[in-house]
């Protein structure tokens, strides 16, 4: 198996620089991260990759069993740091990508040495003494209305999602990589998305970790950032001044900003 294709992995930056991964969230790919890639590829060796049934990946690839579950991601994950031969790499996760680094830490400690969690959410659903954002009535329409109409649901959530109004551009760009996406990966991805719930997880993860929430997110709510700062003792929390759940595109010189000031001063 090639992973390099399978995952259509690509580097930028110096050969000989330390490694930082970049991991995109649901109904995404590789090329979200495509503004603030020349910032870390100044200083840092950059790999930029899709999961199975994103993007440029091998389609063939894809499996309802094995992506039904976040650990089928954090597999991808740690099969192209093996197949790079990477060690103590650091993992920058969007979305649920914050938690799919998680797992592959746990499954692959020798491989990823730092987190960055961008916009994390170990739990979307609200619980007692927890706030996720949603209720659990909320997410089963959400996953109806995307089951029922995809593209309709893409059309419509992915501004939400985004946030910033005044930018339209950016809901149109989201809204495009969403229908992208072909349906019935979207379908079993949203679900292993929106129903998982990460936050036992976070009590193992020991290594140093930028937790980078935005200022007002539809999708990941303050709570949620606090919750993750509080349960990984080895955390550090940073508020971007910006809207939204994807600020590597709606405030890209601050995401990369925060991103490098952790990679130079982590313990």
């Amino acid at each position: 198996m090639d992973v390099r294709r399978r995952n259509n992995v690509t580097l930028t930056g110096p050969a000989d620089a330390p490694v930082v991964v970049l991991a995109h969230g649901f109904g995404c790919d590789q090329n979200m991260w495509r503004l603030v890639v020349p910032a870390l590829a100044e200083r840092y060796r950059v790999v930029l990759f899709d999961y199975v049934g994103s993007g440029g990946s091998d389609l063939s690839a894809w499996s309802e069993e094995r992506y039904s579950s976040l650990d089928g991601y954090a597999r991808d994950v740690t099969e192209v740091c093996e197949a790079l031969d990477l060690e103590r790499a650091v993992f920058v996760g969007h979305s649920v990508s914050a938690m799919i680094g998680v797992l592959a830490a746990q499954a692959a400690p020798e491989r990823i040495g730092s987190l960055v969690m961008v916009a994390p959410s170990p739990c979307y659903i609200d619980d007692d003494g927890y706030r996720g954002g949603f209720t659990a009535e909320d997410i089963d329409e959400l996953l109806g209305s995307l089951e029922a109409n995809y593209l309709g649901w893409s059309s419509a959530m992915a501004p939400v999602i985004m946030g910033n109004p005044e930018r339209p551009e950016l809901g149109e760009e989201l809204t495009n990589s969403f229908c992208a996406t072909d349906p019935d990966i979207a379908r079993v991805f949203a679900r292993t998305t929106f129903l998982s719930d990460s936050r036992d997880d976070l009590k193992a993860v020991t290594v140093p970790t930028l937790v980078l929430e935005c200022a007002h997110d539809a999708i990941a709510p303050r709570e949620v950032g606090a919750y993750v700062h509080a349960a990984i003792s080895s955390s550090h929390l940073v508020t971007l001044d910006a809207t939204g759940h994807c600020p590597q595109l709606s405030a890209p010189e601050a995401t990369a900003r925060a991103i490098l000031d952790f990679l130079e001063h982590r313990p």
